[in-house]
């Protein structure tokens, strides 16, 4: 039984190692055939086989062990990777009183994180300043998408379910990930919590209740059953409000008064449902459907004493993913992914410059998305991986001359993976094709691509955990359905924002005395090119996107991680980054901002923290620190923003009795009420605090 499945997924491998040996010529005349008969071929296979055993890196499976609970810190930033990968625990959110994603982003080094301020505000996430749109989000394992703005708003994640967050700079080692994640420049990835029902227990009920300064309330409620002996499902729901006012110092000149933020509250609930079932020993099926919906107001800048807004944003999202990881046999591992998404969101703004004193825009998208990948490995250290990412997004707007755009995109990604010795080398070769149908106008030219990535780690002596890598990769990001349609500015003769990134490193880990657990180091040094920047230019009469900018960041990441038993029961751990980052503009010589600081780019920043864990309490400080940066591109004294210091002190404790545990918390945030912007003339919260009581049953 065991050789004809196995000869039946070789027959599988050879039609797909057949069909990409297609000319490129033929490919571009059967290019739509070719997406369906990959994702027939990858996708038909799903239910035929049984997973057997394999190492965590390629199924990603948590083990349970019956009546018996583990517990333990791992190294925050992983050393012997190729590429930087950076890793926030749950326990770690948790002991630091971390508030949102945004937030935990912030930690990461070498991230930059656009705050509007508030509860509601947006907050989009850049990597080494290579741009939000070059940044990919992946909840759980699957690419979040957004072909409107091409940049994702992680404010409306929830940290209640999270079990951990992760930040790969170039790409992971993981060979099993669709296509999408590699041919991003970085990947933001959210893990959410799986169920661990210990001790014969078959169903769990975790209820939480948070709440803290501006009207700011969060119930959450999450039910965990297992439904048999392989199967667990789980729901669970929040809900958020607050009012957003918080008070501000406005400084206008020699002038200084206390004003409040309006127009910053967001009333909002998300729901999530999750069925986790394993087929075998190593095979592992997740389904996961979630919505979220939004009512929140846009705060606006505060110039010349007005801090009014009359900006409004509804949001409603939805979609259902389904994630299968299989083992075959010790030599061939397979990955399945699928998900249907739905988003809606209308844009409010009152005033007397709009006929009738309001304007109301309303978006729609869909996608449709598959995705399959398979592991090969024909030699002891070599590994080969095929991915082919398939999706289909479509956008209506009421916008005028809405031309309605489809567009069809095709990923397909080859890894190559050799370890020998104390040698790890990796390439991966991404190809992209898309085209756009629209139902007025001209349609863009289609893209065709192709997007290397070479990775190097060497670890000189065997006795010592250190590593020296390397890592060159070349991305781009698409022009998104607003660069190429937005009414008046849109351009649909717009090419590819191009990204090259270059990073040469050293990592370290090492216990260098009986009392540390760990002390691990990393140091990366970057230089990144982008060009054919996608931005608004003024032309004649309006303002159109265009290809034009040109800008290289050079920059240095370093890392540190540690965690020390002080005593029986009493442990430190210590974590800190920071980041050196000269990024210029090197678009016109003639230019007065030529080879100065790309705006909102501080050269220096970066963060601390400590939680002292005892049997009695546990208490979290940190702190992020920015330095300096400009809000417009020319680097004068009056378009300096003033650097800043924002810090957090928790305190928490765990009460266990018979038939629940109980954890409470309170957070100061920012107690030293400092004010700051991170965007220009949008304040952020002083001063605040926050209470949260877990129960868990």
């Amino acid at each position: 039984m065991l050789a004809s499945s196995r000869k039946g997924w070789q027959d599988h491998a050879a039609m797909l190692v057949f069909f990409y040996m297609i000319e490129p010529k033929q490919l571009t005349r059967i290019g739509s055939w070719k997406i369906v008969l990959t994702a027939a071929v990858l996708c038909g296979y799903l239910p035929v086989h049984a997973q057997v055993n394999q190492p965590d890196s390629i199924t990603g499976r948590v083990h349970d062990i019956p009546n018996v609970t583990i517990e333990a810190r791992r190294a925050p930033n992983r050393v012997s990777s190729n590429a930087p990968v950076q890793t926030l625990s749950r326990s770690t959110i948790e002991d630091l009183g971390i508030q949102d994603i945004a937030d935990a982003v912030r930690r990461f080094a070498g991230t930059e994180v656009k705050d509007y301020g508030g509860t509601g505000g947006l907050k989009t996430v850049s990597v080494r300043n290579m741009g939000a749109a070059h940044t990919a989000i992946s909840y759980d394992g699957i690419a979040v998408s957004n072909c409107q703005a091409g940049q994702i708003d992680i404010g409306r994640f929830s940290l209640d379910n999270v079990e951990s967050l992760s930040l790969s700079v170039g790409q992971s080692d993981d060979l099993l990930q669709s296509a999408r994640m590699y041919a991003s420049a970085g990947v933001l990835n959210i893990e959410t919590e799986r169920p661990r029902l210990n001790d014969g227990k078959n169903w769990q009920l975790k209820a939480q209740l948070k709440g803290g300064s501006f009207g700011y309330v969060n119930p959450y409620l999450r039910y965990s059953h297992r439904l048999g002996k392989r199967t667990i499902a789980s729901i669970d729901a929040d809900y958020l409000r607050s009012d957003g006012q918080y008070p501000f110092i406005l400084q206008n000149g020699k002038y200084t008064s206390e004003e409040k933020r309006y127009n910053s509250e967001v009333d909002s609930w998300h729901t999530e449902a999750n069925l986790f079932h394993e087929f075998g020993e190593n095979s592992r099926l997740d389904v996961k459907g979630y919505y979220y919906q939004s009512d929140r107001g846009l705060p606006g800048a505060v110039i010349l004493y007005n801090p009014n807004s009359q900006e409004h944003l509804w949001d409603k999202n939805g979609f259902i993913q389904a994630r299968l990881r299989h083992r075959i046999s010790d030599r061939w591992a397979f990955q399945g992914q699928a998900k249907y998404n739905y988003s809606w969101n209308k844009y409010q703004d009152k005033g007397a410059q709009y006929e009738g004193g309001v304007s109301t825009d309303r978006y729609t998208q869909h996608e449709y998305y598959a995705s399959g990948t398979v592991l090969y490995q024909p030699l002891t250290g070599l590994s080969v991986s095929l991915a082919q990412d398939v999706a289909v997004n479509t956008l209506s707007s009421t916008l005028p001359d809405c031309p309605f755009p489809t567009r069809f995109t095709s990923l397909t990604a080859l890894q190559v993976q050799y370890r020998y010795r104390r040698f790890k080398f990796g390439t991966t070769w991404v190809n992209t094709w898309i085209t756009e149908h629209v139902k007025e106008g001209e349609r863009p030219d289609d893209l065709k691509k192709i997007s290397p990535t070479v990775s190097l780690s060497w670890q000189p002596w065997e006795s010592q955990p250190l590593y020296l890598r390397a890592m060159y990769k070349n991305t781009f990001r698409t022009p998104t359905f607003n660069d190429l349609y937005y009414y008046r500015m849109g351009n649909r003769s717009l090419r590819p924002e191009k990204a090259t990134e270059y990073n040469l490193g050293i990592t370290w880990s090492l216990q260098p005395h009986s009392r540390f657990e760990y002390l691990s180091v990393t140091a990366d040094g970057y230089f990144n090119r982008v060009t054919d920047k996608i931005v608004a230019f003024p032309s004649t009469y309006v303002w159109k996107m265009a290809n034009y900018g040109k800008a290289h960041i050079t920059g240095l990441d370093v890392t540190l991680a540690t965690r020390i038993a002080v005593w029986k029961g009493i442990a430190l751990n210590l974590n800190g980054n920071y980041t050196w980052q000269k990024a210029i503009a090197l678009t016109n010589p003639d230019s007065k901002s030529y080879k100065d600081q790309l705006p909102y780019t501080p050269e220096h920043n970066g963060s601390a923290s400590a939680s002292l864990e005892t049997p009695w309490v546990t208490v979290g400080y940190s702190l992020i620190g920015v330095g300096k940066r400009y809000y417009l591109s020319q680097n004068i004294p009056e378009n300096e923003i003033d650097g800043y210091v924002e810090q957090t002190l928790s305190v928490s404790r765990t009460f266990r009795f018979r038939t629940f545990q109980m954890r409470l918390q309170a957070d100061a945030v920012n107690f030293t009420d400092e004010q700051y912007d991170i965007i220009k003339f949008y304040p952020m919260p002083g001063r605040s605090w926050k209470l949260t009581a877990n129960f868990i049953f």
